[in-house]
């Protein structure tokens, strides 16, 4: 990269000015404001609104973030669903503290949690595994997941391999795949406003009750 085109990411910027965010603005309970905000984001035909950055730690306390689905919400709990063999999936089976961002830049917006998480249960993992399109049910038992492959073609014939043998029956929940579910301890309610002063607030939970702060941009 030239110093030029170094200059050019620098001076990349855009102010901010679709409105502001007011205490009184907000819901009492922040699943309640997430689930407004979540649907304000549907209706604004944002591309993929579920999508959201989930961060772990590993170990030796090395962070790692990648993008996954929100697949439900119920009763304040977060649902997606993955390979429990995969990093993010040791890396939760050994600290289970995480954070997940959900941005939606077309509104000016992003909300950010912090929680810990635990397996959703078989029956349930099992109800939403049998509700996904076939083709990803047989995707889930190809894939190895965040484990070194030689090829895309020893993919792609694992794929024929599952497709053949399940071929005349349902495709079975691998053992190593299911939900996640994660239990917020705080959220963070962004919106952009112009000269970089922008809104946020916080609702951390305290003894069992949700105290809501306005924080400096």
């Amino acid at each position: 990269m030239t110093s030029k085109e170094h200059d050019d990411i620098a001076d990349l910027r855009i102010s901010y000015s679709l409105g502001g965010l007011k205490r009184s603005d907000l819901a009492e309970d922040p699943t309640a404001q997430f689930i407004q905000w979540f649907r304000d984001a549907q209706q604004a035909e944002i591309l993929e609104p579920n999508a959201m950055s989930l961060a772990t730690v590993n170990s030796e306390g090395k962070p790692s973030i990648r993008t996954v689905l929100l697949k439900g919400v119920r009763e304040a709990r977060f649902l997606f669903f993955t390979n429990y063999g995969s990093r993010k999936g040791e890396e939760i089976a050994g600290n289970p503290h995480v954070a997940v961002l959900f941005t939606w830049l077309p509104l000016q917006r992003q909300v950010s949690i912090r929680g810990s998480v635990h397996k959703l249960g078989h029956k349930e993992s099992e109800h939403y595994f049998h509700s996904r399109p076939r083709e990803h049910q047989i995707g889930a038992w190809a894939s190895d997941q965040s484990h070194v492959i030689p090829d895309r073609q020893w993919l792609e014939q694992r794929e024929r391999d599952y497709s053949q043998q399940f071929a005349d029956q349902p495709v079975p929940l691998p053992h190593n795949w299911g939900g996640f579910v994660i239990e917020p301890v705080s959220f963070e309610f962004w919106q952009g406003r112009p000269n970089r002063l922008h809104d946020r607030f916080l609702y951390r939970l305290e003894n069992g009750a949700w105290i809501n702060e306005r924080l400096s941009p």
